[in-house]
Protein backbone atom coordinates (compact mmCIF):
# COMPACT_ATOMS: atom_id res chain seq x y z
CA UNK A 1 0.00 0.00 0.00
CA UNK A 2 1.38 3.28 -0.93
CA UNK A 3 0.26 6.85 0.62
CA UNK A 4 -0.15 10.27 -0.89
CA UNK A 5 -1.40 13.91 -0.09
CA UNK A 6 -3.11 16.70 -1.71
CA UNK A 7 -0.98 20.12 -2.26
CA UNK A 8 -3.24 23.10 -2.35
CA UNK A 9 -4.32 24.78 -5.19
CA UNK A 10 -5.93 27.37 -3.35
CA UNK A 11 -4.90 29.22 -0.05
CA UNK A 12 -2.41 30.82 1.98
CA UNK A 13 0.38 27.62 1.16
CA UNK A 14 -1.00 28.01 -2.52
CA UNK A 15 2.78 29.88 -3.39
CA UNK A 16 6.05 28.91 -4.32
CA UNK A 17 7.53 28.88 -1.02
CA UNK A 18 4.24 26.78 0.64
CA UNK A 19 4.62 24.39 -1.87
CA UNK A 20 7.80 23.46 -2.32
CA UNK A 21 8.16 23.21 1.56
CA UNK A 22 5.32 20.95 1.34
CA UNK A 23 6.50 18.96 -1.43
CA UNK A 24 10.08 18.97 -0.38
CA UNK A 25 8.66 18.06 3.35
CA UNK A 26 6.40 15.10 2.49
CA UNK A 27 9.01 13.73 0.21
CA UNK A 28 11.13 13.36 2.79
CA UNK A 29 8.46 12.19 5.53
CA UNK A 30 7.90 9.17 2.93
CA UNK A 31 4.95 9.91 1.24
CA UNK A 32 4.71 8.55 -2.10
CA UNK A 33 2.49 10.83 -4.13
CA UNK A 34 1.27 14.62 -3.84
CA UNK A 35 -1.92 15.41 -6.14
CA UNK A 36 -2.78 18.26 -7.19
CA UNK A 37 -6.87 19.33 -7.97
CA UNK A 38 -8.17 20.38 -11.10
CA UNK A 39 -10.27 24.01 -11.86
CA UNK A 40 -9.69 26.36 -14.99
CA UNK A 41 -12.21 28.79 -13.66
CA UNK A 42 -15.10 29.06 -11.13
CA UNK A 43 -17.84 31.09 -11.63
CA UNK A 44 -19.36 33.45 -9.16
CA UNK A 45 -22.76 31.65 -9.30
CA UNK A 46 -23.23 27.80 -9.40
CA UNK A 47 -26.04 25.96 -8.97
CA UNK A 48 -24.58 22.52 -9.92
CA UNK A 49 -24.46 20.02 -7.08
CA UNK A 50 -21.53 19.11 -6.09
CA UNK A 51 -21.20 15.08 -5.43
CA UNK A 52 -19.35 15.08 -2.48
CA UNK A 53 -21.37 16.91 0.36
CA UNK A 54 -24.84 15.63 1.54
CA UNK A 55 -26.42 19.44 0.46
CA UNK A 56 -24.43 19.48 -3.22
CA UNK A 57 -22.99 22.62 -1.71
CA UNK A 58 -19.41 23.23 -2.92
CA UNK A 59 -17.60 25.41 -0.75
CA UNK A 60 -14.54 26.27 -3.05
CA UNK A 61 -13.46 29.77 -3.38
CA UNK A 62 -12.88 31.58 -6.89
CA UNK A 63 -9.12 30.92 -6.43
CA UNK A 64 -7.16 28.38 -7.98
CA UNK A 65 -3.97 27.27 -9.47
CA UNK A 66 -3.87 25.60 -13.14
CA UNK A 67 -3.41 21.59 -12.02
CA UNK A 68 -0.94 21.15 -14.80
CA UNK A 69 1.53 23.76 -14.35
CA UNK A 70 1.30 23.40 -10.92
CA UNK A 71 2.51 19.76 -11.13
CA UNK A 72 5.44 20.87 -13.14
CA UNK A 73 6.22 23.05 -10.68
CA UNK A 74 6.30 20.21 -8.09
CA UNK A 75 8.52 17.79 -10.50
CA UNK A 76 11.38 20.51 -10.09
CA UNK A 77 11.07 20.63 -6.40
CA UNK A 78 10.89 16.81 -5.64
CA UNK A 79 12.85 13.86 -7.27
CA UNK A 80 10.97 10.17 -6.09
CA UNK A 81 7.43 11.32 -5.33
CA UNK A 82 4.85 10.48 -7.79
CA UNK A 83 2.43 13.64 -9.32
CA UNK A 84 -0.97 12.54 -9.60
CA UNK A 85 -3.69 14.32 -11.67
CA UNK A 86 -6.52 14.26 -8.76
CA UNK A 87 -8.60 14.53 -11.25
CA UNK A 88 -7.84 15.78 -14.59
CA UNK A 89 -11.32 17.00 -15.99
CA UNK A 90 -10.86 15.64 -19.15
CA UNK A 91 -13.21 18.22 -21.00
CA UNK A 92 -11.48 21.52 -19.88
CA UNK A 93 -8.57 21.03 -22.54
CA UNK A 94 -8.32 20.19 -25.59
CA UNK A 95 -7.30 16.36 -25.87
CA UNK A 96 -3.69 16.78 -28.03
CA UNK A 97 -2.54 20.01 -25.64
CA UNK A 98 -3.57 17.88 -22.57
CA UNK A 99 -1.58 14.78 -23.99
CA UNK A 100 1.28 17.13 -24.92
CA UNK A 101 1.35 18.02 -21.49
CA UNK A 102 0.88 15.28 -19.74
CA UNK A 103 3.90 13.73 -21.64
CA UNK A 104 6.05 16.83 -20.95
CA UNK A 105 5.41 16.28 -17.31
CA UNK A 106 6.05 12.59 -17.65
CA UNK A 107 9.70 13.44 -19.49
CA UNK A 108 10.35 15.86 -17.42
CA UNK A 109 9.57 14.11 -13.88
CA UNK A 110 11.52 10.99 -15.16
CA UNK A 111 8.60 9.05 -15.37
CA UNK A 112 6.64 9.93 -12.05
CA UNK A 113 3.10 10.79 -13.09
CA UNK A 114 0.36 9.12 -12.74
CA UNK A 115 -3.07 10.99 -14.86
CA UNK A 116 -5.79 10.53 -12.57
CA UNK A 117 -9.06 11.53 -14.72
CA UNK A 118 -12.84 12.40 -14.82
CA UNK A 119 -15.80 13.99 -16.44
CA UNK A 120 -16.66 16.76 -14.18
CA UNK A 121 -19.42 18.04 -12.39
CA UNK A 122 -19.69 21.90 -12.50
CA UNK A 123 -21.43 23.07 -15.67
CA UNK A 124 -21.15 26.52 -15.00
CA UNK A 125 -17.41 25.81 -15.60
CA UNK A 126 -17.86 23.78 -18.82
CA UNK A 127 -19.77 26.64 -20.18
CA UNK A 128 -17.09 29.27 -19.37
CA UNK A 129 -14.32 28.12 -20.69
CA UNK A 130 -16.32 26.36 -24.05
CA UNK A 131 -15.84 23.00 -23.36
CA UNK A 132 -18.04 20.46 -25.79
CA UNK A 133 -21.77 20.06 -24.42
CA UNK A 134 -22.10 18.80 -20.88
CA UNK A 135 -24.39 16.75 -21.37
CA UNK A 136 -22.05 14.57 -23.76
CA UNK A 137 -19.35 14.10 -21.09
CA UNK A 138 -19.43 11.37 -20.64
CA UNK A 139 -18.76 9.93 -24.06
CA UNK A 140 -16.80 12.90 -24.97
CA UNK A 141 -14.49 11.50 -21.80
CA UNK A 142 -13.94 8.14 -23.18
CA UNK A 143 -12.61 9.53 -26.72
CA UNK A 144 -10.21 11.98 -24.86
CA UNK A 145 -8.80 8.62 -22.64
CA UNK A 146 -8.40 6.74 -26.45
CA UNK A 147 -6.91 9.53 -27.64
CA UNK A 148 -4.09 10.13 -24.70
CA UNK A 149 -3.36 6.23 -25.45
CA UNK A 150 -3.29 6.81 -29.28
CA UNK A 151 -0.97 9.87 -29.19
CA UNK A 152 1.24 8.50 -26.46
CA UNK A 153 1.94 4.95 -28.04
CA UNK A 154 1.61 4.92 -31.97
CA UNK A 155 4.41 6.41 -34.20
CA UNK A 156 1.76 7.43 -36.23
CA UNK A 157 -1.28 8.52 -34.37
CA UNK A 158 -4.39 8.66 -35.99
CA UNK A 159 -7.96 9.45 -34.20
CA UNK A 160 -11.46 9.15 -35.14
CA UNK A 161 -14.39 9.86 -33.23
CA UNK A 162 -17.21 11.81 -32.59
CA UNK A 163 -15.89 14.39 -30.15
CA UNK A 164 -11.72 14.00 -31.79
CA UNK A 165 -10.44 13.56 -34.57
CA UNK A 166 -6.88 13.76 -36.05
CA UNK A 167 -4.46 12.48 -38.23
CA UNK A 168 -0.88 12.77 -39.84
CA UNK A 169 0.70 14.28 -36.82
CA UNK A 170 3.77 13.68 -35.61
CA UNK A 171 3.45 13.50 -31.76
CA UNK A 172 6.95 14.03 -29.44
CA UNK A 173 8.23 12.91 -26.93
CA UNK A 174 6.47 10.09 -25.84
CA UNK A 175 6.07 9.81 -21.92
CA UNK A 176 9.19 8.07 -20.07
CA UNK A 177 6.44 5.71 -18.91
CA UNK A 178 5.61 2.91 -21.35
CA UNK A 179 3.31 1.98 -22.63
CA UNK A 180 1.85 5.43 -21.05
CA UNK A 181 1.32 6.72 -17.67
CA UNK A 182 -1.10 5.23 -15.32
CA UNK A 183 -4.48 5.95 -16.15
CA UNK A 184 -6.79 6.25 -13.05
CA UNK A 185 -10.40 6.76 -13.68
CA UNK A 186 -12.05 8.70 -11.17
CA UNK A 187 -16.10 8.12 -9.81
CA UNK A 188 -18.32 6.39 -8.36
CA UNK A 189 -21.26 6.58 -10.80
CA UNK A 190 -22.22 3.41 -12.92
CA UNK A 191 -20.83 5.49 -16.22
CA UNK A 192 -17.77 5.91 -14.55
CA UNK A 193 -16.90 2.15 -13.18
CA UNK A 194 -17.81 1.08 -16.78
CA UNK A 195 -15.39 3.47 -17.51
CA UNK A 196 -12.30 2.08 -15.08
CA UNK A 197 -13.05 -1.04 -16.05
CA UNK A 198 -12.84 -0.83 -19.49
CA UNK A 199 -10.16 1.95 -19.96
CA UNK A 200 -8.38 2.44 -17.23
CA UNK A 201 -4.93 1.35 -15.70
CA UNK A 202 -6.81 2.20 -12.21
CA UNK A 203 -10.13 3.00 -10.31
CA UNK A 204 -9.81 6.20 -8.08
CA UNK A 205 -13.07 6.44 -5.96
CA UNK A 206 -13.93 9.04 -3.75
CA UNK A 207 -15.66 7.73 -0.47
CA UNK A 208 -17.42 10.57 0.50
CA UNK A 209 -20.42 10.20 -1.90
CA UNK A 210 -23.69 10.53 -0.78
CA UNK A 211 -25.32 9.13 -3.73
CA UNK A 212 -22.71 6.29 -4.11
CA UNK A 213 -20.51 5.40 -1.05
CA UNK A 214 -17.38 3.88 -0.90
CA UNK A 215 -17.10 4.03 2.90
CA UNK A 216 -16.50 0.86 3.86
CA UNK A 217 -14.45 -2.43 3.17
CA UNK A 218 -18.15 -4.37 2.12
CA UNK A 219 -18.87 -1.19 0.12
CA UNK A 220 -15.66 -0.79 -2.01
CA UNK A 221 -15.49 -4.47 -2.48
CA UNK A 222 -18.78 -4.29 -4.14
CA UNK A 223 -18.39 -1.38 -6.32
CA UNK A 224 -14.61 -2.54 -7.21
CA UNK A 225 -16.76 -6.39 -8.75
CA UNK A 226 -18.59 -4.10 -10.39
CA UNK A 227 -15.13 -2.44 -12.17
CA UNK A 228 -14.03 -5.98 -12.75
CA UNK A 229 -16.75 -6.94 -14.27
CA UNK A 230 -16.81 -4.18 -17.14
CA UNK A 231 -12.80 -5.47 -17.70
CA UNK A 232 -14.39 -8.82 -18.29
CA UNK A 233 -16.56 -7.84 -20.93
CA UNK A 234 -14.12 -5.40 -22.16
CA UNK A 235 -11.95 -8.82 -22.73
CA UNK A 236 -9.25 -7.74 -20.27
CA UNK A 237 -7.59 -8.88 -16.88
CA UNK A 238 -9.13 -7.44 -13.75
CA UNK A 239 -6.34 -8.18 -11.81
CA UNK A 240 -4.34 -5.15 -14.04
CA UNK A 241 -6.53 -2.55 -12.43
CA UNK A 242 -4.86 -1.11 -9.30
CA UNK A 243 -7.20 0.21 -6.64
CA UNK A 244 -6.44 4.61 -5.59
CA UNK A 245 -8.71 5.44 -2.66
CA UNK A 246 -9.30 9.13 -1.84
CA UNK A 247 -10.82 9.97 1.97
CA UNK A 248 -11.86 13.38 2.28
CA UNK A 249 -11.80 13.76 5.82
CA UNK A 250 -9.46 13.29 8.47
CA UNK A 251 -10.35 13.32 12.20
CA UNK A 252 -8.56 11.68 15.21
CA UNK A 253 -11.86 11.24 17.22
CA UNK A 254 -13.52 8.12 15.49
CA UNK A 255 -17.10 8.54 13.89
CA UNK A 256 -19.69 5.67 13.22
CA UNK A 257 -21.68 5.50 9.98
CA UNK A 258 -25.17 4.72 10.08
CA UNK A 259 -24.88 1.15 10.41
CA UNK A 260 -22.56 1.65 13.36
CA UNK A 261 -19.38 0.76 11.71
CA UNK A 262 -16.48 3.49 12.50
CA UNK A 263 -15.82 4.96 9.23
CA UNK A 264 -12.49 4.60 8.07
CA UNK A 265 -9.71 6.75 8.41
CA UNK A 266 -11.28 8.04 11.35
CA UNK A 267 -9.73 7.69 14.94
CA UNK A 268 -6.53 6.97 16.37
CA UNK A 269 -3.29 5.08 14.36
CA UNK A 270 -4.19 1.91 15.67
Amino acid sequence: MEFGFGVPTRGPMANPEGLTTLARRGEEMGFDFMSASDHIVIPNSVASAYPYTETGEFSGTTECLEQLSMLSFLASCTSKARLLTHVLVLLHRNPMVAAKVLSTIDVLSEGRLDVGCGVGWMREEFEAIGTPPYEDRGAVGDEYIEAFKELWTSDNPSYHGRFCSFSDVAFEPKPVQKPHPPIWVGGESPPALRRAGRLGNGWHPIGENPRYPVRTPAELSTYLSRVHGHARDAGRDPSEIAVAYSALWYTEEAQTLDNGERRAFTGSAE
